[in-house]
């Protein structure tokens, strides 16, 4: 399951950095033929760093009071070939560490999961077997005061007593990162076109934190990267298994936004890197930026 999108591994963490979780599946987390979408994945972060470790940590209500928040600023993702029963448990376990940017001062939470089901198909009928990796995630989150005015948003200290700051340091790679092709890669496309389709966001597309939903992205990506995979005649019975995602701004209800993908191939696979700009937005601000490999 390598990916060819760079990614930090998990390092070595103190037990109370560390849980496990178990978790139902939906029937839409699994494609036809077994195997777990890359979307499915990143819920596994919320039920076991979030939920597990995070919600009663005593430095929540500290930092909240400060006005300080984690937001998410990138996924990666990385989904195996192994067929899974959809209508068995899924285990996971991962963990979370806290670090300050090398050669900055800005602050980091990153998370990792590993997420396991019981390997088997409901069609054609493959009884459960035994437990195989679906997949793993890596999940990018800065420090910020969300709602302070633009030029006190930023975090490099928490003081607060009985929290200590970072002394670990982390290779901030930034969002346009997530624009370039994986070496070796041979394009498909001259650069980066615009998707004939326009996205109208509706309240179908937000969640609870009032934006579009972050999973709401790779699945745009996935959609236009298959328009731009038919125009090239190439075949679109594939699925993303490696996905690098990194989010600048947030997106909201009854905007209107468009991608721009470039497509390629490496090796026998297919991918696209792209991005997303509202329309009237420079190009080179975008909103997120995305690259995906289908298999």
């Amino acid at each position: 399951m390598a990916s060819p999108f760079p990614t930090p591994p998990m390092p070595d963490l103190p037990p109370e950095q560390v849980a496990t979780a178990r978790f139902e599946l939906r029937y839409e987390d699994v494609a036809q033929d077994g195997r777990m979408m890359v979307t499915a994945l990143p819920p596994a972060i919320g039920w076991t760093v979030w939920r597990q470790l995070l919600a009663k940590h005593r430095a929540g209500p500290l930092l909240q009071q400060r006005g300080i928040v984690a937001i998410l600023t990138r996924l990666a993702v990385d989904g195996s070939d192994d067929p899974i029963r959809v209508d068995r448990p899924v285990e996971s376990s991962g963990g979370y560490q806290i670090a300050r940017e090398a050669g900055g001062d800005r602050l980091f939470m990153n998370m990792w999961v590993e997420v396991q089901g019981r390997r088997g198909r409901l069609v054609p009928p493959e009884a459960p077997g035994e437990p195989v990796v679906a997949g793993r995630v890596f999940a990018e989150h800065i420090f910020t005061r969300l709602l302070a005015p633009p030029d006190q948003r930023k975090v490099t200290r928490f003081d607060v007593e009985g929290v200590p700051e970072p002394t670990l340091e982390y290779d901030y790679a930034g969002t346009r990162t997530a624009l370039e092709l994986p070496a070796g890669a041979e394009p498909l496309d001259d650069g980066f076109l615009p998707d004939e389709t326009a996205v109208c966001f509706g309240l179908d597309h937000t969640d609870s934190n009032q934006h579009v939903n972050s999973l709401i992205y790779p699945r745009l990506f996935a959609e236009a990267t298959l328009r731009r995979l038919c125009k090239h005649g190439k075949p679109r019975t594939l699925l993303v298994r490696n996905l690098d995602i990194a989010y600048r701004k947030p997106s909201f209800a009854g905007e209107r936004v468009r991608l721009h993908v470039r497509t390629f191939a490496l090796g026998d696979r297919l991918g696209a890197a792209g991005f997303l700009v509202a329309e009237g937005e420079p190009l080179d601000r975008p909103r997120c930026a995305a690259r995906i490999l289908l298999a």
